[in-house]
């Protein structure tokens, strides 16, 4: 009965051989998920590191940061007016009414009236740059920029005033390679720098700068580091001053981006953070951040036309008792 019975059973069915695309989900998630399909499999995209991207300035390694957290609040009147003579050539107009801060030893703020005009002239061309002001104080800004080749740029930044020992001058070179950016700088009171910015990854890069300032017989050298993707961008400084100094930028829609930042200044000890926002809306841009000091500020760009544009700042600092308000106007692009 034993052969008659082994004979009646049939053979059991040979073991199912697993696909060769399916991903190991374990025996329980087997049955229930579909096998990947062959020429599927997920490949490990590899790093071209002979050919990475140029990385931003070393000074703008903050930049996207310094928009949402350092908008440019004023207090008072603003107004300006920009006429373009052609596509080139452009004049603008400032007036500025309000009031100044001025230095104190008590923890009050002194605040002093004043008002000034400001005449520029401004030629923009796509391998020259020049722009101009005059105020009426007798300060003079000029700004050039050009590009001797296609990777060398020459900057120039200049401020001549009446008050001796305040004029100031600086020549920047600047050189972009295929994935490193340099700089060497010279300015007067003997400074001189040079910084470099390389990129590591697609998304890090690193730099190092220093300095030496030949009457106050200073010299410094720091390092920072940059990591960026298209929803975030980190950065972390360290300078031998004593300055250390993170940020960080979170884009949360096309329309809205969160930032923060932290800084710790090891001679005095000071420790600051903020937090701020960058709304873009429709006919509106509005800025603004709260830091632990307790100092609260806002900046709203509103679009009434083209070319005109409405602006309104505030910013609030209940334990100094400093409140500032601003608000103005600028016609022309």
């Amino acid at each position: 009965m034993g052969s008659a019975a082994s004979a009646a059973v049939p053979p059991p069915p040979p073991p199912a051989q697993a696909h060769a695309g399916a991903p190991p989900y374990g025996p329980g998630l087997a049955g229930i998920l579909p096998p990947r399909p062959d020429g599927e499999e997920k490949k490990e995209e590899k790093v071209d590191y002979l050919n990475l991207p140029c990385p931003v300035p070393f000074e703008e390694i903050q930049r996207e940061a310094l928009m949402s957290l350092k908008p440019e609040l004023f207090e008072g009147l603003r107004f300006d007016f920009t006429k373009g003579l052609n596509q080139k050539f452009s004049l603008s107009h400032s007036v500025f009414m309000g009031s100044l801060e001025v230095p104190a030893q008590s923890s009050e703020t002194i605040k002093v009236p004043t008002a000034h005009y400001e005449f520029g002239a401004n030629f923009l061309d796509p391998k020259l740059m020049l722009i101009g002001r005059v105020m009426t104080d007798g300060r003079l800004n000029a700004r050039v920029k050009c590009d001797l080749t296609e990777n060398l740029t020459l900057k120039v930044n200049a401020q001549l005033t009446q008050e001796a020992h305040y004029s100031q001058g600086m020549f920047n070179f600047d050189y972009k390679g295929s994935d490193y950016r340099t700089q060497f700088q010279i300015g007067n009171n003997a400074f001189y720098g040079a910084n470099y910015i390389q990129s590591v990854t697609p998304n890090l890069s690193l730099g190092t700068e220093i300095f030496w300032l030949g009457h106050q017989r200073k010299s410094g050298i720091g390092f920072a580091s940059r990591y960026n993707t298209d929803k975030m961008v980190g950065t972390l400084q360290v300078a031998s001053t004593g300055i250390v100094a993170l940020s960080y930028v979170q884009k949360v829609s096309e329309k809205v981006s969160l930032a923060s930042d932290f800084m710790y200044n090891h001679m005095s000890k000071d420790v600051t953070a903020s937090f701020g926002y960058d709304y873009l809306l429709r006919q509106c841009r509005l800025r603004g951040k709260i830091d632990s000091n307790g100092v609260v500020a806002a900046y709203l760009e509103e679009r009434l036309n083209m070319g005109v544009n409405f602006l309104l700042s505030a910013e609030i600092d209940h334990c100094k008792k400093n409140y500032k308000f601003g608000f103005g106007m600028t016609v022309g692009e």
